[in-house]
């Protein structure tokens, strides 16, 4: 019953939230590739992924404290296990968003997809599942650290920081499907949505070299980027009600 555990269980919280805002951008975006029969079940397990990576994380504290620690010195600087995950991810980030752009932006399709049968169809929709699930998870992984030594950071009690955990992600699986919706019906909104994920991976990269990036001000540039594109969206709705008319 003591406010101060509220408070702390309130700021965590919405700061879980906010630094999942990349999580479900990235997992709308992978989502978005499957049949929209599969997209719920993988939005489910990834953040299930997400949750689970992060309460093991929480739960291994010594070990994630350890990862701080210099594992060798490179260019007469400290290399320690964190920076290796956040270098290696913002890798990763930045391979899958810039793909992920070209298909978007360069990929054309020449002919028609080959003929198959049903049971083929459904053979490569699991494989393409389930290497979307892999996916997910790896990246779950390195949002998950920057996530959990935030928490380690500002809250003393593990049941606080897991109780954080679990409502920030039920409340990003409520909020992954419409805005995974929102993000298919829009193609210009999903370019934007892969260049602040373009963004989020050099940031990762920058801080395993100890230059710190505020989030704040990604997540600042990301919003003025999105109200400018919700206007174009709106002032391209009156033109098309203009010419219907």
């Amino acid at each position: 019953m003591d406010p101060n555990v509220w408070i702390a269980f309130a700021m965590l919280t919405a700061l879980e939230i906010v630094l999942g805002i990349d999580n479900i951008i990235f997992i709308s975006i992978l989502v978005g590739r499957l049949p929209p029969e599969l997209r719920d079940k993988a939005r489910r397990l990834g953040l299930g992924f997400a949750m689970l990576s992060r309460l093991a994380l929480l739960f291994t504290l010594s070990w994630i404290m350890g990862l701080t620690a210099d594992l060798f010195h490179l260019f007469g600087m400290g290399v320690s296990g964190r920076d290796l995950v956040l270098f290696f991810g913002g890798l990763f980030l930045l391979y899958k968003a810039s793909h992920e752009i070209f298909v978007q932006v360069e990929a054309r399709e020449e002919g028609g997809p080959p003929q198959a049968d049903s049971a083929t169809v459904r053979s490569a929709d699991t494989r393409l599942f389930w290497a979307i699930i892999g996916q997910i998870a790896i990246v779950d992984i390195v949002f998950s650290l920057d996530s959990v030594i935030t928490a380690v950071g500002m809250v003393d009690h593990l049941w606080v920081m897991a109780a954080a955990v679990i409502t920030s992600v039920g409340v990003m699986l409520i909020a992954a499907k419409p805005i995974g919706e929102f993000v298919d019906r829009h193609p210009s909104v999903k370019v934007l949505a892969l260049a602040f994920l373009v963004m989020v991976g050099m940031a990762l990269i920058a801080e395993s070299f100890d230059r710190h990036l505020p989030k704040g001000y990604i997540y600042a540039a990301m919003a003025f980027s999105l109200v400018v594109e919700m206007l174009n969206i709106r002032a391209r709705r009156k033109r098309d009600a203009k010419v219907s008319a």
